[in-house]
């Protein structure tokens, strides 16, 4: 199998009936991935109006970061033992639910138990989502099919302040978890009558030991990564103990799951893929060096300009408008010439936008700020949408659950580590420059953007490592090179045409790779990386 592209190779355009369903999956996601943005602005006015001090309020994004991490490891087995499309109804009806209770609840205590039953479902939706939409796809069209998707990973963190600055100014704190029933209901009508159902395999076993290592490991490290934030960072006990037991089990876990032989809760194997590996380090690190100043410009425009955090929000919209315009070219990039080139110019393209805000002040101009924010947006959304489909790209079908799962917590930790790491950095220098002026301050953030800059340049390393040319779709896919076939499951099963009640569906599958790629049983086929994977 060739990796190199075609030249003149038409390319497959992505179908109606697919975008359509794209769009059902994006959907689905955006209610879990607005929750957490808007939230962050409310803590205030909740804390308010729960008569509790901001340590307590703290709480209730904490605990949902909590549930979400503990509950992300079981996506696999869920989806894998109850099918993608009733696991993924399922959570998005109990996201809608818990999100009514919290917008009821009548104290803290209560608010805080309601956002962990609203992080646990949020922590299955968004890696199903990504099985769901790669499965979709197929591999010539990835790149395009996450550009539609990038409106959650990129679009939503950007315009979230701003929409939730605008809820609690006019409709009042409990309306930022109003907010998400109706987009639920909205979401399960819709999937319920488009999407095709995937059948489950109920004899699947679930990996308890591991299960019992990886769960706790990852609260661990987001609890320790949390409280890293604070003047004291990294030093402080609370810090560093939950974050050394944390990381300790993690480790545990992987030499577990690197010796069971039959299915681990997430396979580690799939890292020994090049393109795969890359991917998942370059989605890390862009916590440190892409989202995690997210929240110093936020912070920038009220400390150091003195705005409030509404109109500090608005002045963040070119960011989210420079994110939307390149999608649709990124995502066709991506597809032809492949992630390396896409993903390298992109955070080149985040590095030059943040470089203005590294020698801003008080007093700097706003147009060239804002004609920095939104270079900086237009480089957000070639990263992602070229990082998530080269990760995917060397990926067999049934091992796209286990990848979605390690991608996104890849993307979690990374991000909970970006947003520690530089509010370190700026409560140190923010104390060394004694800042009690505007221009102190200034000087402060300065620095802390800077810091941000040079550690771009630890993401660009194994970006330099993604696949620089597309992936010819020529054969059938491989067996999962580790994973013991099963012999009560046929690949040519595991996906047949849809019947979707009065719905004409494409004749490809929706719901696997190509037909190309399920052509050949591979259930019998040797278990090995093969060593164009290896090469990426």
């Amino acid at each position: 199998m060739t990796n190199a592209s075609v030249p003149g190779e038409a390319e497959e355009p992505v179908d109606p009936e697919t975008r359509k369903l794209v769009w059902i999956i994006v959907l689905g996601a955006m209610a879990p991935a607005l929750d957490t943005t808007i939230v962050t602005v409310a803590l205030a006015a909740l804390g308010r109006g729960l008569h509790t001090s901001v340590a307590s309020s703290q709480w209730t994004i904490t605990g949902y970061l909590l549930a979400m991490g503990m509950a992300m490891p079981l996506t696999r087995w869920f989806s894998e033992r109850y099918g993608h499309k009733r696991v993924w109804l399922c959570s998005i009806g109990a996201f809608g639910i818990s999100s009514a209770l919290a917008g009821a609840a009548w104290n803290i205590d209560s608010l805080i138990v309601f956002r962990v039953l609203q992080g646990a479902p949020a922590g299955l939706v968004i890696p199903l989502t990504t099985t769901m939409l790669v499965s979709t796809a197929g591999r010539k069209r990835l790149g395009r099919v996450m550009a539609i998707a990038s409106m959650v990973v990129v679009v939503v963190p950007i315009f979230g302040p701003v929409i939730g600055g605008i809820i609690v100014k006019y409709l009042g704190w409990r309306w930022v978890f109003y907010v998400n029933p109706p987009i639920c209901a909205a979401t399960i009508w819709l999937a319920w009558r488009k999407l095709p159902a995937t059948p489950g395999q109920p004899g699947r076993s679930l990996d308890l030991a591991g299960l019992a290592l990886l769960a706790p490991g990852l609260a661990l490290v987001i609890y320790g990564l949390s409280e890293a934030s604070g003047t004291s960072g990294f030093a402080a006990t609370r810090a560093w103990a939950p974050l050394a037991a944390g990381a300790a089990l993690t480790a545990a876990f992987a030499f577990h799951a690197l010796h069971r032989h039959e299915d681990p809760l997430i396979d580690v194997r799939l890292l020994r893929i090049r393109s795969y590996a890359a991917s998942a380090t370059v989605l890390f690190l862009s916590g440190l060096s892409v989202y995690g100043p997210l929240l110093l410009l936020s912070l920038y425009f009220q400390e150091v300009q003195g705005r409030s955090a509404l109109i500090a929000g608005l002045l963040l919209a070119p960011q989210g408008v420079g994110s939307l315009i390149p999608r649709s070219v990124a995502g066709k990039l991506t597809d032809r010439i492949g992630a390396r080139p896409v993903a390298v110019t992109g955070l080149l393209l985040v590095a030059l936008g943040t470089l203005a805000f590294a020698w801003a002040g008080p007093s700097t101009s706003e147009w060239l700020l804002g004609a920095s924010l939104f270079v900086r947006g237009a480089g957000l959304a070639p990263v992602t949408i070229a990082v998530q489909a080269g990760a995917f790209r060397d990926i067999a079908p049934a091992s796209v659950p286990d990848a979605s799962s390690t991608t996104r917590i890849a993307q979690q930790v990374g991000g909970s580590l970006g947003s520690a790491v530089l509010a370190l950095i700026l409560s140190t220098a923010l104390l060394a420059r004694h800042a009690a002026t505007a221009a102190g301050r200034g000087l402060a953030f300065d620095t802390a953007f800077w810091w941000a800059i040079g550690l771009g340049a630890l993401a660009l390393l194994p970006a330099l490592l993604l696949p620089a040319t597309r992936k010819k779709d020529d054969g059938p896919a491989r067996a999962h090179p580790h994973r013991r076939p099963d012999p009560r499951h046929d690949p040519r099963r595991e996906h047949p045409p849809p019947a979707v009640r009065g719905t004409a569906i494409a004749p490809e599958p929706v719901t696997g790779f190509h037909a190309a790629d399920a052509q050949t049983d591979t259930s019998d086929q040797p278990a090995s990386v093969t060593d164009n994977q290896i090469r990426g």
